[in-house]
């Protein structure tokens, strides 16, 4: 199992990114995704998870509305739009394998948010 992101960075205050996760090694298209970030001081945490089919999906309530996960199948790809960030989203952000975030997980992108 491989997961390597990329896409992040550093953004102003109300700036955007999109974040990837290249996924191989297992069964992509059949496996639940999940975006966990891990902020200075703090725990990893669960920011967005994506069934295998995008049928549905969810996000923590402090991203809801501004964070939205995708994914390509055909890509073994998985996406992260993130907008109007804010300083607090200052992270290193992870995908991983599963429905929470206690699964395999890539190595991680960094994304700060400071003006």
């Amino acid at each position: 199992v491989q997961l390597v992101e990329s896409g992040g960075g550093l953004v102003q205050p109300g700036g955007s990114l999109r974040l990837s996760c290249a996924a191989s090694g297992f069964s992509f298209g059949t496996t639940a995704m999940t975006w966990g970030r891990q902020r200075p001081g703090a725990e990893l945490e669960w920011v967005s998870w994506i069934y295998s089919d995008s049928r549905l999906t969810d996000y923590a309530p402090a991203v809801k509305g501004r964070f939205t996960t995708s994914r390509d199948n055909a890509k073994n790809t998985l996406y992260l739009q993130l907008n109007d960030l804010r300083p607090e989203d200052t992270g290193m952000y992870y995908c991983i394998r599963g429905l929470n975030t206690l699964g395999t997980r890539g190595q991680g992108t960094q994304v700060t948010v400071s003006s």
